[in-house]
């Protein structure tokens, strides 16, 4: 029997952006959760140099994180698929044919480090959870974090499964795009 360690609620909504959505989550009930994976971000940091990819002034794992983020990062995995199924509809298939496959990796974002503009061709999806946000002037955190997004249509051609029509806010699935 597995137990339960996580009780915690997701509330996702489209949000819509540049004409494409972008699925904003809000993750409830969740402390012990971004607890347990920051604590394996910092296990992992500590014993490996990572990987340069987008990364500026800062640390990436490598993308092996369901293999050494535990529980938590099986458990993130799991929400983002879980959002990833109800904003996504297929034409003639069902979100449940398909095996949804996930890369999982961390970041570690020193003052004003950055990811510089990049994209995740093959994918239909990308997520990103930010932790450790919080701070003030007396923890040596800044706490006036940006998100930025570029207009993500630009690597369509190279998605795998160019069938993906994402739901829209009243959950209808978007119109196919004529070029």
């Amino acid at each position: 029997m597995e137990i339960q360690r996580y009780a915690i609620k997701v509330k996702a909504q489209p949000l819509p952006l540049f004409e494409t959505p972008v699925g904003f989550g809000e993750i409830s009930n969740a402390e012990s959760l971004l607890d347990d994976l920051a604590t394996a971000i910092k296990a992992n940091k500590a014993a490996s140099s990572g990987s340069k990819r987008s990364n500026e002034g800062g640390w990436h794992s490598n993308t092996d994180m369901l293999e050494w983020g535990g529980d938590a990062a099986r458990k993130v995995a799991d929400i983002a698929i879980s959002i990833a199924e109800r904003m996504s509809h297929f034409e003639e298939a069902s979100v449940d044919d398909f095996d949804w496959k996930v890369s999982i990796w961390a970041n570690v974002t020193a003052p004003h480090g950055l990811n510089a503009l990049h994209s995740h061709p093959g994918n239909l999806w990308a997520a990103v959870l930010y932790i450790g946000m919080r701070g003030g002037p007396e923890s040596g955190i800044h706490s006036g974090v940006n998100f930025y997004l570029e207009d993500p249509r630009f690597p369509l051609a190279a998605m795998h499964n160019t069938g993906l029509r994402v739901a829209d806010g009243d959950s209808s699935p978007q119109k196919y795009q004529v070029i």
